[in-house]
């Protein structure tokens, strides 16, 4: 059992997330390391996928390397995460056995169930995909004679849900995009032939997320897209005054540890975690952009500052015609001189990283997630 500080299990965090110093230099080996890059379609700054890209490599990750990457297949688009393409044989296993035990949670259990009810539009799909190749979802009709039911934004859209339990079954995948819109192909021409058996596939993926995490917890609440926790990975550690047992990737004790400043995405892995984020890091953040603007404390979409293994405030910015605007800097404790000048470099190169990024995309439209 490691008996850990609070400061020392953020640092484990913070090297695992790969925003200590130095910077890493290469895309590929950072979405290796992270396992996983969200895709949102809020950009009140930048593509939160590039915004994570940006905080580890800096002005010189350019988002054209992200979709060059994605179109060679290096990097595979799955629920609406970037992944290694190799990683993909780590759910081939639990595609083909969907929905999943026996007796599956509701939620899943009616999924699988409006799936077979809407057996012949499923099979639609596939031929259609398996004539003309990659497709939007607006290419494909609605033949569906069950309508899904939901008290949300999904009611009624019956291809966009068909596509995505299709996903989980492991039968379409996503092939690139047209603009922000997802194209569909047979899985078989985009994912690796490899499979590796579900149970192993499922303790290696433990491994994998405790490796991008650093410390996380063994059992949390169940998470559709992406667990939180990670089984057995790593090592039992106690955290001080933190309450219960966590796990610990034993690799990233006793490492020295160089901190730096850096401006996150409200997706990124580091505080996608709330209440990890509270028990760690103790910082007092929600994303803000379902909020009247009356209500809201830091702003539409606050970036949290990292500064060393502490999370020390919030910058409010958006970004217009390529031009960063700052509206404000939110200081939880009044910043050092030290502390406000790493912080303004940050957001210097930030500036002009969206400013060349905008230059790029006019000269070269390719997407925007």
């Amino acid at each position: 059992m490691h008996e850990l500080s609070r400061g020392e299990a953020r640092k484990l965090a913070v090297q695992a997330q790969l925003l200590d110093a130095p910077r890493p230099t290469n895309l590929l080996d950072v979405v290796r390391q992270l396992t996983l890059v969200q895709i949102d379609p809020t950009a009140a700054i930048a593509p939160s996928a590039d915004l994570v890209l940006w905080s580890r490599l800096g002005s010189t990750y350019s988002p054209s390397a992200l979709t060059s990457a994605l179109e060679s297949r290096t990097l595979i688009e799955l629920r609406a995460m970037i992944r290694p393409r190799e990683d993909l044989a780590l759910y081939r296993a639990e595609m083909a056995a969907w929905p999943g035990p026996e007796d599956p949670p509701t939620w899943r259990h009616n999924q699988a169930t409006w799936l077979r009810s809407n057996d012949a539009c499923r099979r639609d799909i596939l031929k259609r995909l398996e004539a003309s190749g990659p497709l939007t979802s607006r290419d494909l009709p609605d033949t569906c004679a069950v309508p899904w039911k939901s008290s949300g934004w999904t009611n009624n859209r019956n291809i966009t849900q068909m596509l995505e339990f299709m996903t989980l079954s492991g039968e379409v995948a996503v092939a690139g995009r047209q603009g922000r819109e997802r194209l569909w192909d047979l899985s078989t021409r985009i994912y690796p032939a490899a499979t590796i058996p579900l149970a192993e596939a499922q303790s290696l993926r433990d491994s994998r997320r405790l490796h991008a995490l650093g410390i996380a917890r063994a059992r949390g609440p169940e998470c559709p897209v992406e667990p939180l926790d990670v089984g057995e990975a790593g090592d039992p550690a106690k955290i001080e005054g933190v309450r219960g047992t966590w796990r610990v990737d034993p690799t990233y004790l006793n490492r020295p540890f160089t901190g730096r400043a850096a401006l996150l995405s409200p997706f990124d892995r580091l505080i996608h975690d709330r209440k990890r984020l509270t028990e760690l890091f103790e910082f007092d953040y929600q994303l803000e952009i379902y909020k009247p603007a009356a209500k809201r404390r830091w702003g539409y979409f606050a970036l949290p500052i990292l500064y060393g293994d502490r999370l020390i405030g919030k910058l409010d910015a958006t970004t217009e015609d390529g031009t960063l605007r700052i509206h404000r800097i939110h200081e939880d404790t009044p910043f050092t001189p030290t502390i406000r000048s790493a912080v303004q470099a940050e957001i210097d190169d930030l500036s002009r990283w969206i400013s060349d990024a905008a230059t790029t995309d006019a000269a070269h439209p390719r997407r925007r997630w």
